[in-house]
C-alpha cells in the first residue's frame, strides 16, 4: 500500500470597514515553500531543532510566490496569529492561523496588499507558505481592517 503525505493550504481575506461590515472576501490557495517543508521535518522528529510557525506577515510584493522564497518580498507588518487545530478530512489534521491587521497595530495612510505568509519567528525565521494574489486596497486610517485566515492541512 503506498500512500501520500502532504501539507496543502488556503487562504482567506476579508476586508472589513470601520463599523465592521464586510467589504471583500477571497479564498486562495497557498504555496509550501521547501524551507517551509525543511521545517517540518525537524518538527516531526524529536531532536531535530524545528520550531514551531507562529506568525503572518502582510506585504506588498508583487513577483510571483515560488518554492525558492524565504521571505515576503516587501513586507509591511508581521503580527502572532491565533492557532487552533480544526477538521478537514479527520481530527485535528488541519492547523489555522488567523490574525487581523488594523490601524491600532500601527499601519497608517493607504496599502495595496498583495503577499502574505506564514513565519515561525516575530521578525525573521523560517517561511512556511507564501501567497502572493491581487491587490486588496486598505485605507488604515478610515478604519479598514484585514483578517487573514489560513489553513494548512495535513493529508
Amino acid at each position: 500500500m503506498k500512500e501520500k503525505f502532504g501539507l496543502k493550504g488556503k487562504v482567506t481575506l476579508r476586508v472589513f470597514d470601520k463599523d465592521g461590515k464586510l467589504k471583500d472576501i477571497e479564498e486562495i490557495n497557498n504555496l509550501i515553500v521547501n524551507a517551509g517543508k525543511a521545517e517540518v521535518a525537524k518538527l516531526i522528529g524529536s531532536g531535530l531543532g524545528g520550531v514551531a510557525f507562529t506568525h503572518i506577515a502582510i506585504g506588498t510584493g508583487t513577483t510571483a510566490a515560488a518554492v525558492t522564497d524565504t521571505a515576503l518580498e516587501v513586507e509591511v507588518t508581521r503580527k502572532a496569529a491565533t492557532i487552533t487545530s480544526v477538521i478537514t478530512n479527520v481530527t485535528d489534521d488541519t492547523a489555522q492561523f488567523e490574525a487581523s491587521f488594523s490601524s491600532a497595530d500601527g499601519l497608517s495612510g493607504n496599502s495595496a496588499i498583495t503577499e502574505y505568509g506564514i513565519l515561525n519567528d516575530p521578525s525573521a525565521g523560517d517561511l512556511l507558505s507564501h501567497v502572493v494574489q491581487s491587490a486588496k486596497n486598505l485605507d488604515w486610517d478610515a478604519g479598514d481592517s484585514l483578517t487573514v485566515t489560513w489553513q494548512i492541512v495535513v493529508q
